[in-house]
């Protein structure tokens, strides 16, 4: 869970777990209207301590630096800098003086900088 989502999360937990003493000061409740406080306060409490729990994000910064050839034969696949395959990560990447790629044959790649596929 990112960061953003995780202070949501609490915050809307907060505000639900600090809002329902205020339904039991406004008027006297009835059954209905205290179960619902005590709902509404369970799933409060609930959301805090699931978002308290949660991982953080996964924060990566990678950074290649002066790169090297990259180079791919016969359905192979070759990457000199940054691969995060299928975009994984939340971090930056950086690639600087990235090298000549080349691929030969069929089906093969050959990426040198960043590769997000």
């Amino acid at each position: 869970m990112s960061q953003g989502w995780k202070i949501t999360v609490i915050v809307l937990a907060a505000a639900g777990v600090l809002s329902t003493p205020l339904i039991w000061l406004l008027n006297s409740p009835d059954a209905g209207q205290l179960t619902g406080a005590s709902i509404q306060a369970a799933v409060g409490i609930a959301a805090l301590v699931w978002a308290l729990l949660q991982p953080g994000g996964n924060h990566t910064d990678d950074t290649a630096v002066d790169t090297g050839q990259a180079r791919a034969s016969g359905g192979g696949t070759a990457v000199t800098g940054v691969r995060r395959p299928k975009g994984r990560g939340s971090g930056s990447a950086k690639a600087e003086g990235t090298g000549n790629a080349t691929a030969t044959g069929n089906d093969s790649s050959a990426i040198s900088g960043i590769d997000y596929s």
